[in-house]
């Protein structure tokens, strides 16, 4: 009898996931409050909750702003602006930062910036053709780097779209290797 169920389970065609969504909405499942439970069969399960990134900075630390428009090459097939898209944006408004304080992200030197790491906190979606506002400013030196902070909203409504952090170190590109922040660069922000 077992060999004749696991015959007949083996050749049961794979569910697709609307006909999945339909066998929980079959079995009145309910979610609350990190519990899952099933009204017509006897099963709970606990869900842990999920690490998720918090951002937040102080309203002071915004020092420039630009507009972008989302295009529709930024669109994703959720029809709303993509990440990629976003972080492109987000590296395009440092750019215009750094340059509008006569800096540039690499030298004839060899020394420049480089991004360590980026967190980004999605708080609503964004459509084209909609205008964003992107405010940027500099926080969290230490030795090498610090921060890059972005707020980015809609111009038109104020919403707010992301927060995001990159985290940079100045980098001799020549020698491979970290350098401190030059001086010039951490007394603009003081």
């Amino acid at each position: 009898m077992q060999r004749a169920k696991a015959e007949f389970s083996a050749k049961r065609p794979a569910l697709t996931i609307t006909d999945f969504c339909n066998k929980i909405i079959e079995m009145k499942v309910v979610a609350q409050e990190g519990i899952i439970q099933c009204c017509t069969r006897p099963f709970a399960i606990q869900v842990p909750e999920v690490a998720r990134i918090k951002l937040s900075f102080p309203d002071n630390v915004f020092c420039f702003e630009t507009l972008m428009q989302v295009r529709t090459t930024d669109i994703n097939g959720a029809n709303h602006l993509g990440n990629d898209a976003l972080v492109s944006m987000l590296s395009e408004a440092r750019a215009q930062f750094l340059i509008s304080l006569g800096i540039s992200e690499g030298n004839n030197s060899g020394q420049g910036i480089i991004v360590t790491d980026l967190a980004t906190m999605y708080q609503s979606e964004s459509f084209f053709p909609e205008m964003l506002r992107f405010e940027v400013g500099v926080m969290d030196f230490n030795k090498y780097g610090g921060d890059f902070v972005f707020r980015v909203t809609k111009a038109e409504t104020e919403q707010a779209v992301a927060l995001a952090k990159y985290g940079f170190v100045f980098f001799d590109y020549l020698q491979k290797k970290v350098t401190p922040v030059p001086e010039s660069f951490r007394s603009r922000f003081a």
